[in-house]
């Protein structure tokens, strides 16, 4: 079984546009999230899943840059993106990121793919219940349900949000959430990137974590906020865009 990293990204964006080749610690934060990411183990590709705008051309540059692949696709149907990109990378299972969480987690990534791996599941995530901070977000399926999905919805939020489809429908699928542990739960901490107030602290946590310990886990970044609770103010006030879950 083939696994890949996908991450969804691009420079269109409404609140923050160019947010994932913005500078932390002398690098974009698209690159700090790949050498994150490239930490994962048991992980046989990382893609990097844009769109055919010639505005993403220095996304595509970037991950070539970083020996990473790419796929190009609809901006508008990401399922249909992710879903091209992992058939056409001979992929199995796809591990779903996205360009807005540079400071994703990866041995968060790591419990998410071992839990799917053993637990049968269709769709192991943590984020049909959330006890993660916003920025960790990790959801792992195959690329056959991806496809299952494809044929059954033509919705345009199904297709905006990939997963969308899959977590509300589980008389479908079989779905697993994965809680943090208790030491490491704050479902309201905003460690994504989607606006100015966003990169200013992703920006502060690099600056202040990175040059001593490129591989810094999330328990060192609690540790972190724990010592400047200040961090944590820069975005607190930020509402956050949540998916519907409801309907």
């Amino acid at each position: 079984m083939t696994t890949a990293i996908t991450i969804q990204a691009r420079m269109g964006s409404t609140r923050l546009p160019g947010k994932v080749l913005k500078d932390a610690v002398g690098k974009p934060m698209l690159a700090l999230m790949i050498e994150r990411l490239k930490r994962v183990p048991d992980v046989d590709k990382i893609i990097v899943a844009t769109t055919t705008k010639p505005a993403d051309d220095p996304i595509v540059a970037l991950a070539e840059q970083e020996n990473v692949d790419h796929y190009r696709g609809s901006e508008d149907d990401v399922l249909l993106r992710v879903l091209e990109a992992a058939q056409q990378h001979g992929i199995d299972v796809i591990v779903e990121t996205t360009g807005d969480c540079p400071l994703i987690d990866p041995g968060t990534i790591h419990e998410i793919i071992e839990t799917y791996r053993s637990s049968g599941a269709d769709y192991v995530s943590n984020v049909i219940e959330r006890s993660y901070p916003i920025g960790m977000d990790t959801q792992v399926f195959a690329t056959d349900i991806l496809a299952d999905v494809a044929s059954r919805t033509d919705d345009p939020q199904d297709h905006e949000h990939v997963s969308l489809y899959i977590y509300h429908h589980p008389e479908i699928y079989r779905l697993k959430n994965v809680l943090a542990p208790a030491e490491l739960t704050a479902p309201d901490w905003r460690l994504t990137l989607d606006t100015l107030e966003d990169y200013t602290l992703i920006k502060s946590v690099f600056e202040a974590l990175y040059p001593d310990n490129p591989a810094f886990s999330l328990a060192d970044m609690f540790a972190l906020f724990k010592d400047r609770p200040d961090l944590l103010e820069i975005n607190s006030h930020v509402q956050h865009n949540w998916i519907n879950k409801s309907s």
